[in-house]
C-alpha cells in the first residue's frame, strides 16, 4: 500500500471543511488559546512559497494547543482595501471590488491546498461593508473622545464639555493642540455653536489639520513613509514631494508614554521592543523659545512678535547656541524671511519638498542649508542669533526647529564650518573640532556666567530655572512619535462616516452606519485635484433622510457634501482581532461575552517589517478601546514571533554586453557580459538552462545565439535574493503540493532552519522530506495493507518515542520546529531498524507528527481504527522512566585493545561482572587457558584484562 499524497490530503480536506473541525467555541469549559497570523493583502500573484512560513508555524502551534486541551481560536481573513487594488483598476478598468475577490479566492484555494486548521466560518474582510461599519464606528468614538492627562486616559468628549460649561479650561489638562488660548466658562457658554466645535477640534483624538504629508501626484495620493522606496512611490517608482494639505489626522501622540511603558507588560522579541521604543523616542530636556528680533519681528504688532520654539536635551549647552535651524516647512519660514534672500529660501524649499523625509533623515553626509536673513534673540545672553533653514530638521519632528550647538554636537559643527558661521566654545580647555560631548557628567563651562564649574546635571537644572525665571522655557519631556496621518486620496477605501456643515465636520449616527463606497467611472483624483470620490455623483448626506442623496440634492440646510477622503490601509488592520472573536454580530463590533471569553491574542506570528507600522497603530487602538469600556485588555498581543524570509534562489543568464549571444558560466572568461534573470522554471536541479523554453518565454531573446559548454549544456549561474515576482525566483506552493503533498511542503518549510532567521529555498531539497514521509508510511504499512501489531513494544522502541514526545514538546514550546523535523527523520529511521510496528509506539507517533504535517497523521489515525479527528488526540505524556538505562555495552578490553562488547545490567557490582566476563567463552579464548595478571571493572564505565 503506497503512500498517496494527493489523494490522502483532499480526502482530509474535505473532511475538516465539512465537519467544522477547526470552529472555536465562543463557549467552552476549555481553558482558550487564541493563535493570529498578520492580516494578509490579497494580491494578485498569489501566494509564493515564501508567504506561508508564517502560517505553517502558527498552524503547528494552534495543533499543538488543541492536542494540549485547549479551545484554540486560529482564524483568517483579508486585507483587502489599499493602493494595489486600486492601480489594478486603474490600469485594467475593473472595479477593485472584482480583483480583490478573485485574489481572495485563489488565496483561499491555496491556503486550504496547504492544510491549515482555520476557522473559515470567522473569516473577514476589511473591504466588506458589513466590516467596515465597526471601523467608522470606530472613528466616531475617537472623534467623540479627548485625552485626559489627570486621568491618563480617554474619555468622553461629553465630559471635556460639561467641564467647559462649568469652569471654562484653564484646570483642563489635556493633550491638546497648543494654540488653544485660556477661555471661562461664560466665555464658552456665550459662544455659538461653530466657536465650540471649532475649539473641540484641538481635543478630539482624531481631528482635521493643516498636516505636512507625502504626496504622490504620480498615484493621486498621500502615502505613508513605508509607502516611499529612495524617494519615490514603492508601487509604480513615482516621485513623491511634501505637501501641506488639510487631513485627518489621529492623536496616538497622547499614548506615547503609555505605548512606552506597555512594552515591558509583553513578550515579544528584543528586537521588536527596542524598534518601538527608539520610534516612540522619548526625551528629557527643556522647551527653549527664542524670540524673534530685528526685520523679523518689525512685520508683526510689538506684543504679538512670534517666538522660536526648540526642544533641547541639552539645556546646559543653551551658551554655545550658534544658530538656529528651522524645518522647511515650519510656518515661520515664509513670514520672516529678508527680501534679499528671499528668492534663495524658495528655491530651497522647492527642491527640498521633491526629498521624502525618510530620505532627509538617512542623509547624514549633505550638508544643505540658507539662510533666512532673520534673528532671533538669545532668553538668557540677548545675543542675536541668525535663523537659518536646514531639510535635516523635519517639521513633525520636536518643535520644527532646532538650537545649533557646533561646539557640542557634529552635525552641528560641520553646518557652521560649511557656511562659515562663528562658533562660540562653551567648554573650558577642549578643542571644539574633536568635542561632541559624549561624556556628559564630566563637562566644565567657561562662557556662560552663572555656570562655571557646573557639572552636567547641575548646570541642566540651572538652566532651566533662569529660563522659567524669563518665562523663555521649562522643562520638557519629549516624544518623537507624531500623530498618524489619517487621509487617503483614493477610492479603494473605508469612507469616512462625515459630513460637512459651514467646514465643520459632523459624525453621521452610528445607526446609519455602514456608508458604503459610492459607484465612480474613474478611480484617479478629477480634474480640480480632490479626491477620486469627488467623481460620484451620489455621495451627500441627508439628514432628514439620513441616507446618502445625490450631490445636486446638496443644499447646505438638510443636505450637506460628505467627506472625499478614504481610510488608509491601516485602519481595518487596526482592530481586525477583536472581530474574529465574535465576526457575525450586528449590534457591537465584538459582543461582551465573547471579548471577556478570549480577551486578546495569546501568540501572533507576522513580520518585523510592521513594527512602527501596524503593531504600534494596533496598541493605539485598542488601549484606546480598554479606556473607553469596550473592550477589557489594554495590550492586544500577549507574545509576538517575527518569522525570517525564505529567500529565492534566483538564476542568471549571462549576455555579451552589445550582443544577442549568451555565454554558458563556464564559458564567460573575462569577456564583459550583463547578467539577467532567468525564470527558475526553466532551469534544471544541474543549473542547466532549457534554451528552447527560455526562447519562447523571453520573446525578444528568440533569435539569440547560445554560447554552451563542451558537453552541448548551458548553465547558469546562482545568487541567494529575496523571494519576488519580479526577480523570476518565485515558487509557487501549489507546485509542490502537487508533486509532493502540503505535509512535504509544510515539514520542508519548518526544517530549512530556525523560524526567525532568513534561509533561501532550494527545491532539490525537498526530496529527502519526501523520503521521510515514505518511510514513516512503511512504519505502519506494507504492500499489503496495515501492518500495526498489539504487541508490546521493546525498550528501544519505548525509548526512542519517549525522547520524541520530551524533544518535539520543548521544541514547539520554543519554537524550534526546524528541530522537530530532524527528530522525526530520528525516530524513524530507529524504528525502522528496530522492525518497529507495535500500536503502542506509532499511535502517539502519528499524534506527534499531526501538528507538522497533518493530512498523513489524520489517514494513521483513521486506519488505526479511530472515528474521531486526530486533532484533537491528547499530546502523548512524557515518561522520563523510559530514558532510564537499566544495562549497559561494555567494550571488554585485553591490554588495552577490544575485542569484543556485552550487554549487562547496570545494578551489578564490579566482582559479580568479572566472573560473567571470565566465565564467557570469548575471554577464555583471548585467554589461551593462562591466567590473567590482572582484571579491571570500573561498573557503568570499563573492563580490562591485562594478561
Amino acid at each position: 500500500m503506497k503512500y498517496n499524497p494527493n489523494e490522502i490530503e483532499a480526502r482530509w480536506q474535505k473532511f475538516w471543511a465539512e465537519e467544522q473541525t477547526f470552529a472555536a467555541s465562543n463557549h467552552s469549559d476549555k481553558p482558550k488559546y487564541y493563535v493570529l497570523d498578520m492580516f494578509p493583502y490579497p494580491s494578485g500573484a498569489g501566494l509564493h512559497v515564501g508567504h506561508p512560513l508564517g502560517y505553517i508555524a502558527s498552524d503547528i502551534y494552534a495543533r499543538f494547543k488543541r492536542h494540549q486541551g485547549f479551545n484554540v481560536l486560529h482564524p483568517q481573513g483579508y486585507d483587502s482595501f489599499g493602493l494595489p487594488a486600486e492601480q489594478y483598476a486603474i490600469q485594467t478598468g475593473q472595479h477593485p471590488e472584482k480583483t480583490t475577490k478573485e485574489n481572495i479566492a485563489r488565496y483561499r484555494e491555496q491556503l486550504d491546498k496547504i492544510g491549515f486548521s482555520f476557522d473559515w466560518e470567522r473569516e473577514v474582510r476589511t473591504s466588506d461593508p458589513s466590516y467596515y461599519k465597526w471601523t467608522q464606528w470606530i472613528f466616531i468614538q475617537l472623534f467623540n473622545s479627548w485625552y485626559n492627562k489627570t486621568t491618563d486616559k480617554a474619555e468622553s468628549i461629553c465630559t471635556l464639555v460639561s467641564e467647559f460649561e462649568k469652569n471654562g479650561n484653564a484646570t483642563v489638562d489635556a493633550v491638546s493642540d497648543d494654540n488653544i488660548e485660556s477661555f471661562s466658562a461664560a466665555d464658552w457658554n456665550g459662544w455659538p455653536t461653530e466657536k465650540q466645535q471649532q475649539i473641540l477640534l484641538g481635543y478630539r483624538l482624531t481631528y482635521l489639520a493643516e498636516t505636512e504629508v507625502n504626496w504622490c501626484p504620480g498615484l493621486g495620493t498621500v502615502l505613508a513613509n513605508d509607502e516611499i522606496v529612495n524617494g519615490v512611490s514603492e508601487r509604480g517608482g513615482f516621485p513623491v514631494i511634501r505637501k501641506k494639505m488639510t487631513q485627518w489626522s489621529m492623536r496616538i501622540s497622547a499614548y506615547a508614554e503609555r505605548l512606552l511603558q506597555g512594552l515591558n507588560d509583553i513578550d515579544w522579541t528584543q528586537s521588536l521592543i527596542d524598534a518601538q521604543s527608539n520610534w516612540i523616542g522619548k526625551s528629557v530636556g527643556a522647551s527653549v523659545k527664542f524670540k524673534l528680533t530685528g526685520s523679523a519681528a518689525e512685520s508683526f504688532p510689538e506684543n504679538e512678535i512670534p517666538q522660536i520654539e526648540v526642544f533641547t536635551t541639552r539645556p546646559d549647552t543653551i551658551f554655545g547656541v550658534t544658530f538656529l535651524t528651522l524645518a522647511p516647512e515650519h510656518h515661520l519660514v515664509s513670514k520672516i524671511v529678508s527680501d534679499d534672500q528671499k528668492e534663495a529660501v524658495e528655491s530651497y524649499i522647492e527642491a527640498t519638498a521633491k526629498r521624502s523625509e525618510r530620505e532627509r533623515m538617512a542623509d547624514v553626509k549633505t550638508i544643505s542649508g540658507v539662510f533666512t536673513g532673520a534673528y532671533a534673540t538669545h532668553p538668557l545672553s540677548s545675543r542675536p542669533i541668525p535663523i537659518w533653514v536646514g531639510d535635516y530638521v523635519l517639521a513633525g519632528y520636536g518643535t520644527g526647529a532646532v538650537m545649533a550647538v557646533p561646539a557640542g554636537d557634529e552635525r552641528d559643527y560641520a553646518f557652521a564650518k560649511h557656511f562659515e558661521i562663528p562658533i562660540e566654545n562653551i567648554f573650558d580647555g577642549v578643542d571644539i573640532s574633536e568635542q561632541a560631548f559624549t561624556d556628559k557628567n564630566n563637562v566644565s563651562y567657561q562662557n556662560s556666567g552663572f555656570l562655571n564649574g557646573l557639572d552636567y546635571k547641575s548646570a541642566t537644572a540651572k538652566v532651566i530655572e533662569e529660563l522659567e525665571k524669563v518665562q523663555s522655557g521649562k522643562g520638557k519631556t519629549n516624544y518623537r512619535l507624531r500623530d498618524a496621518v489619517f487621509s487617503r486620496q483614493r477610492y479603494w477605501g473605508e469612507p469616512f462616516p462625515v459630513y460637512y456643515v459651514n467646514g465643520l465636520p459632523q459624525m453621521i449616527d452610528a445607526a446609519h452606519l455602514p456608508i458604503r463606497l459610492p459607484e465612480v467611472e474613474k478611480y484617479l483624483p478629477t480634474e480640480d485635484g480632490s479626491p477620486p470620490l469627488g467623481n460620484a455623483t451620489t455621495w451627500a448626506w441627508d439628514i432628514s433622510k439620513n441616507e446618502v442623496v445625490p450631490n445636486d440634492h446638496v443644499d447646505n440646510k438638510t443636505v450637506f457634501p460628505l467627506e472625499l477622503n478614504t481610510m488608509p490601509g491601516w485602519a481595518g488592520s487596526s482592530w481586525y482581532w477583536l472581530r474574529y472573536m465574535d465576526p457575525h454580530d450586528k449590534d457591537a463590533f465584538v459582543s461582551k461575552e465573547a471579548e471577556q471569553y478570549w480577551q486578546n491574542v495569546d501568540l501572533y506570528i507576522g513580520g518585523s517589517e510592521h513594527a512602527t507600522g501596524h503593531l504600534l497603530y494596533s496598541r493605539f487602538w485598542n488601549k484606546f478601546l480598554f479606556d473607553r469600556g469596550f473592550i477589557s485588555k489594554e495590550e492586544p498581543f500577549n507574545k509576538l514571533i517575527n518569522q525570517g524570509m525564505i529567500l529565492g534562489t534566483s538564476a542568471f543568464v549571462h549576455r555579451l554586453e552589445g550582443t544577442n549571444t549568451f555565454v554558458s558560466k563556464n564559458k564567460i572568461g573575462n569577456q564583459k557580459v550583463q547578467q539577467i534573470h532567468a525564470d527558475v522554471y526553466l532551469v534544471n536541479a544541474s543549473e542547466e538552462l532549457d534554451i528552447e523554453g527560455f526562447k519562447k518565454w523571453r520573446p525578444d531573446f528568440a533569435n539569440a545565439e547560445f554560447v554552451t559548454e563542451d558537453n552541448g549544456k548551458f548553465i547558469v549561474s546562482r545568487e541567494v535574493e529575496k523571494m519576488s515576482k519580479s526577480k523570476y525566483n518565485v515558487v509557487n506552493p501549489d507546485d509542490i503540493c502537487n508533486e509532493y503533498g502540503a505535509d512535504t511542503l509544510r515539514l520542508y518549510e519548518m526544517f530549512l532552519g530556525p523560524l526567525e532567521q532568513a534561509k533561501p529555498w532550494n527545491t532539490a531539497g525537498i526530496t529527502g522530506v519526501f523520503g521521510f514521509l515514505k518511510k514513516l508510511w512503511r512504519l505502519y504499512f506494507d504492500d499489503n495493507g496495515l501492518i500495526v501489531t498489539a504487541n508490546p513494544a521493546s525498550k528501544e522502541a519505548l525509548k526512542t518515542l519517549h525522547k520524541t514526545i520530551k524533544k518535539v514538546q520543548d521544541d514547539i514550546e520554543g519554537f524550534s520546529f526546524n528541530t522537530s523535523v530532524s527528530q522525526f527523520m530520528i525516530a524513524v529511521n530507529e524504528l525502522t531498524a528496530m522492525n518497529c510496528h507495535e500500536r503502542v509506539v506509532l499511535e502517539p507517533l502519528a499524534i506527534l507528527v499531526s501538528p507538522y504535517a497533518p493530512h498523513i497523521a489524520e489517514e494513521l489515525w483513521h486506519r488505526l481504527g479511530h472515528q474521531t479527528s486526530i486533532s484533537t488526540a491528547p499530546f502523548p505524556d512524557f515518561n522520563p522512566d523510559y530514558l532510564i538505562e537499566s544495562s549497559k555495552e561494555y567494550p571488554v578490553s585485553f591490554n588495552g585493545k577490544t575485542k569484543f562488547t556485552i550487554e549487562l545490567p547496570l545494578d551489578l557490582s564490579a566482582s559479580e561482572i568479572e566472573k560473567i566476563i571470565m566465565d564467557d567463552e570469548r575471554t577464555k579464548t583471548q585467554l589461551g587457558g593462562n591466567a590473567p595478571k590482572k582484571v579491571i571493572v570500573v561498573p557503568g564505565r570499563i573492563i580490562n584484562i591485562v594478561a
